[in-house]
């Protein structure tokens, strides 16, 4: 992607049904930065399995991750399903890669960033470690709202007030999936004109990843597409259906999705009509089909 197209990269790719960004982490933190200073806000969705999973079956979500401004691929197997399918994504895009990059990237523009959820805690010492490494970097606010915070208004009403006053440019929320996404919306639905160029992501665990309380995977289990086996041997009892039960069969599934959209593409331009040359004497060109 050119640095033209990346002012608009909805050059995007489709897995089951869901639209992903064909797009770099590079550009897509330049888009980020670009639209806060053009006053355009937005929202990025940080695609991994499960959220590929759970948008086949769950319409409230689906239709979160259809009205995002970004939505990135995060999941290895997501990346190599686009490749099998015949319509391969640039690279992985990792939420606990962006929360660094986009700080950095923050700090040089001068941007100021919010830190929402995470365990007890964490998003104060994680806004202090990036603090204290990108020199510039501005922290609009912090904080770990109470269990069930998103069904009381009254705490809702005091966090819009909150953020408001913050005014940040990037806010980072820390939830898990799906809730992260459901309070963004939520947010974002009363906040659009105090917060117009703010630029929400969901995160997931990274402030924990961040801070060093939850050790991310080595980085030849990123390279291989391994980080869920490192997260599963970290919390067995949590993870095990998420990414035995549920994971590891949808992702045969997809995979034998994404062969079949292959073979299907193939077949519809295998039946396109080429045109021959034209006729040199000056009568209309033929056409033949693809062998």
């Amino acid at each position: 992607m050119t640095d033209a197209d990346a002012t608009n990269p909805r050059q995007r790719i489709e897995l089951m049904g869901m639209s992903l960004d064909a797009i770099t982490e590079t550009d897509a933190i330049r888009h980020v930065i670009r639209e806060i200073a053009a006053g355009r806000g937005g929202f990025i969705v940080t695609a991994n399995l499960d959220h590929l999973r759970r948008y086949q079956i769950d319409r409230t979500y689906r239709r979160l991750a259809d009205e995002a401004d970004l939505v990135v691929a995060d999941g290895a197997p997501l990346i190599w399903a686009s490749r099998v399918a015949g319509t391969p994504l640039p690279e992985r895009v990792a939420g606990s890669d962006l929360i660094w990059s986009l700080s950095e990237a923050a700090a040089m523009a001068e941007r100021s960033v919010y830190f929402m959820g995470g365990s007890p805690g964490a998003a104060e010492q994680a806004s202090e470690v990036l603090l204290n490494r990108y020199q510039g970097f501005r922290v609009a606010g912090h904080e770990c709202p109470p269990m069930g915070f998103e069904h009381d208004d009254v705490a809702m009403t005091e966090l819009r007030a909150r953020l408001t006053a913050a005014k940040p440019d990037i806010i980072y929320v820390a939830l898990g999936s799906p809730k992260q996404e459901l309070v963004i919306d939520a947010l974002r639905s009363h906040l659009h004109a105090e917060l117009p160029a703010t630029w929400w992501i969901g995160v997931g665990i990274s402030f924990s990843f961040v801070t060093g309380d939850v050790q991310r995977a080595p980085a030849v289990f990123q390279k291989l597409g391994l980080e869920w086996v490192h997260r599963l041997m970290q919390e067995p009892r949590r993870l095990a259906r998420r990414y035995l039960v549920d994971g590891v069969p949808f992702a045969l599934r997809l995979l034998a999705h994404a062969a079949r959209q292959r073979l299907a593409n193939r077949a519809d331009s295998a039946d396109q009509p080429v045109p021959n040359d034209p006729d040199p004497r000056g009568g209309q060109p033929t056409t033949r089909r693809n062998p």
